[in-house]
């Protein structure tokens, strides 16, 4: 039987936003990779690429054909290991390989965050959790994200035959990285700011999970105090025109810069003085990291994603959800004290280089795909 891995999302471009470096390790290790998700992309270290039209919703019917088309294309390639990824690509593929996995074939899904978890609505825990109950039984490898997922697969008993837990998908931190002062001058002028802007970067999908309206609301609080302070949001989504309306309605428009989708945040990231962060839900989430593996200090909305990565005082702060006005103080304070600015961010930057650096989450990673790497496994596949 030929080394074959195949991942499998919603979407392509979350694997080109979060998995090239392990298809490349695996692409070292002498296996085949293969992809299914929806999506143009060509991508490097592919050898075969299926363009499924998965859908977000579980209540789409095109799901049903998309289901069918994956599990022929699961027993036609006979894969030694399955790595699923967003929930409508865990659902529909570890469902597709159930049946494979007595040939041998290993499912490995990673949850980028449970829809059920502290806090979240009740109507989270009636519909996502008895799905992911039911499908850990058809899942070899369960990968959480975050110590809050961990523990809650654990302790509600999900029947993964392994859970495992790893720090994120990993920063490139030679690439996300602190700029000395010379060049984020160069570099501000090039993007149209000043050397006296204070400025605070966002960048996520215009959603009502991302709440952008609180970071409006909280830059209008303090733009006679601060009258420097500039918002950078990066994203696009269908709130953005509510956003921007906001911002006329508060009198900030001029300080709001819609920055719509970008490819180069590793530029602006380091020009900027803070990150901010609004969202209600995060699993573990990347534009954080990337801020801190530039040196910024995190001012960032309370939920288990950001409380895992902000530890306040130490690298910025958690401030209570939705509370615009301990956002705005906390703003304020960075801005009118660049020492302890300076301190935060680095803290911020040595905790990104000891845990969540790429090296570190691809050591973590192999150790997991070399535990079905190596098994001495009877494929069956022959007898068939």
């Amino acid at each position: 039987m030929e080394k074959k891995v195949l991942f499998c999302a919603t979407v392509d471009y979350h694997f080109q936003a979060f998995h090239l470096p392990y298809m490349k390790w695996f692409k070292e290790q002498g296996w085949e990779v293969h992809i299914a998700a929806s999506g143009q992309l060509e991508l490097p270290y592919v050898d075969v690429k299926y363009n499924i039209p998965i859908q977000r919703s579980p209540f789409k019917l095109k799901n049903i054909s998309n289901y069918n088309l994956l599990k022929s294309i699961i027993n036609e390639n006979k894969y030694g290991i399955i790595h699923c990824h967003t929930p409508m690509g865990g659902v529909l593929a570890r469902l597709a390989a159930r049946g494979n996995r007595k040939y041998g074939t290993k499912v490995i899904y990673t949850a980028h965050g449970f829809h059920f978890c502290k806090g979240a609505p009740l109507i989270n825990w009636l519909v996502y959790y008895p799905i992911e109950r039911l499908l850990s039984n058809f899942t070899d490898c369960l990968i959480t994200i975050n110590e809050e997922d961990y523990a809650l697969a654990v302790n509600r008993r999900l029947k993964a035959k392994r859970i495992e837990h790893v720090h994120g998908v990993g920063v490139n931190i030679d690439l996300f990285k602190p700029v000395s002062e010379t060049v984020k001058r160069q570099t501000r002028g090039n993007f149209g700011y000043n050397s006296e802007d204070f400025l605070m970067f966002y960048a996520a999908e215009f959603n009502e999970n991302k709440n952008q309206q609180l970071l409006i609301h909280a830059l209008a609080l303090i733009k006679d105090e601060v009258p420097q302070a500039k918002l950078l949001l990066a994203g696009v989504g269908l709130l953005k025109e509510q956003c921007w309306e906001l911002a006329k309605q508060l009198d900030v428009s001029e300080k709001v810069d819609f920055l719509g989708y970008r490819d180069d945040i590793h530029k602006i990231l380091p020009i900027c003085d803070v990150a901010v962060a609004s969202s209600l839900r995060e699993g573990l989430p990347v534009n954080i990291m990337e801020a801190m593996a530039c040196g910024l200090p995190i001012i960032a909305s309370d939920n288990r994603g950001h409380r895992e990565l902000v530890h306040s005082h130490e690298n910025g702060w958690i401030i209570a959800t939705d509370d615009k006005y301990e956002m705005s103080e906390k703003i304020k304070l960075l801005a009118q004290n660049g020492k302890l600015k300076y301190k935060l961010g680095k803290s911020g930057r040595d905790m990104v280089e000891r845990k969540y650096a790429i090296n570190k989450i691809l050591a973590e990673k192999s150790t997991i795909y070399s535990i079905y790497m190596d098994e001495k496994v009877e494929f069956m596949w022959a007898t068939q």
